[in-house]
């Protein structure tokens, strides 16, 4: 891989190619990117992990969840996760929702990964009603529920630093063999309309991310969404939390291994780079195609809405070597400040409906 990008570098006028570019080959070349290779990413044996590989709680709770709102709001019964991994979080979804048998789902899997959608077909084999895509465009017409689970905070970024009275952005270009940084003046007019038009000014000093590539997954979303709505969970910060001293040298980091590693220009194709979401371009980038925002929650506090804890009282049992009581323990984990759920947020939009915000947490 690293070879291939200092190929890329090398054909690139001044020999150098933004960051967006390095992400886009580091991560999804279709024979060398990360996420295409047949290499395991999450779990203990991979690079990180998600709350839906922590427990099958976590799917399990969206399943009812969103059967609550099927049956209060007549919403079609059709789910679309997009980068569904390993498949842990849609089996543990359609694993609930089969519990009743009066309704029937239609659970698509968009999934741009060979390796990942393989592995998905082998966990649901014998599931009915999942249909796979490789790209979100292939999908039209949509009603129901999109969603995704750090999905935005993989997508390719660009770089800016705020540089004395100059913006320049933040290049990767080969010294001496070596992938290394060099800067630039500023003159993507993509970049300079997004930072006019979300209003973002830098200290000196200061670098941040710029999520072109969220843009247009943001419209994707839109476009293949008639009627419905879109649940997002991620990692990131607002605009006002995106000026605090600690954000200075911005978001940008891999994960190699469970280690944080924050040059990215290392182990390209081997490692997971991402940064930190944007939420309020979530929103303002959803308004202007007709993904109206509802709310903003922490994930723990979405799952409590949503009757997580119900589970808890439920299945109490005193053994704590039980299932149960490893489920409980998970169930907590998802829940409580500090844990893996503090970091995460929900975001709910919707397309082309009236239900208002507090009839979504209506339990029947």
């Amino acid at each position: 891989m690293k070879k291939l990008i200092q190929e890329k570098i090398k054909n690139s006028p001044n020999s150098v190619i933004t960051y967006a570019d390095y992400m886009e080959a580091a991560l999804y070349d279709s024979q060398k990117g990360y996420y295409m290779r047949d290499l395991e990413k999450i779990g203990r044996k991979g690079d990180f992990i998600t709350s839906s590989n922590i427990s099958d709680v976590f799917g399990k709770a969206f399943s009812k969840w969103f059967l609550n709102i099927v049956i209060s709001e007549g919403i079609p019964a059709v789910f679309c996760e997009i980068g569904a991994g390993n498949g842990r979080f849609a089996k543990a979804f359609l694993d609930e929702w089969n519990k009743q048998q009066e309704i029937q789902l239609t659970y698509y899997l968009v999934e741009a990964s060979p390796y990942h959608r393989e592995l998905q077909k082998k966990l649901l084999a014998g599931y009915s009603g999942c249909v796979w895509y490789s790209m979100l465009k292939d999908l039209q017409e949509l009603k129901g529920m999109v969603f995704s689970n750090e999905l935005f905070d993989a997508l390719p970024v660009h770089v800016i630093e705020q540089v004395d009275s100059e913006l320049k952005e933040v290049m990767v270009t080969d010294n001496n063999g070596e992938l290394a940084e060099e800067m630039v003046p500023l003159q993507n007019d993509k970049i300079l309309r997004f930072i006019e038009e979300h209003k973002i000014s830098l200290e000196k000093g200061q670098r941040i991310e710029i999520p072109l590539a969220m843009q247009q997954m943001i419209k994707d979303i839109s476009d293949c969404l008639k009627e419905g709505l879109v649940l997002t969970v991620d990692y990131g910060y607002s605009k006002e939390e995106w000026k605090e001293p600690a954000r200075k040298a911005g978001s940008l980091r891999g994960y190699y291994r469970h280690k944080m590693i924050e040059n990215v220009l290392d182990y390209p194709g081997e490692m997971d780079i991402t940064s930190h979401v944007h939420f309020d371009v979530i929103a303002t980038e959803g308004e202007k195609y007709q993904l109206d925002f509802l709310t903003r929650l922490r994930q723990n506090e979405f799952l409590v809405k949503i009757g997580v804890l119900d589970e808890l009282a439920e299945n109490y049992d005193p053994n704590p070597f039980s299932d149960v009581s490893k489920r409980n323990r998970a169930i907590r984990d998802l829940v409580m400040p500090g844990g893996i759920s503090s970091a995460f947020h929900v975001i709910i939009q919707k397309k082309n409906l009236k239900v208002p915000l507090e009839n979504l947490w209506v339990k029947i």
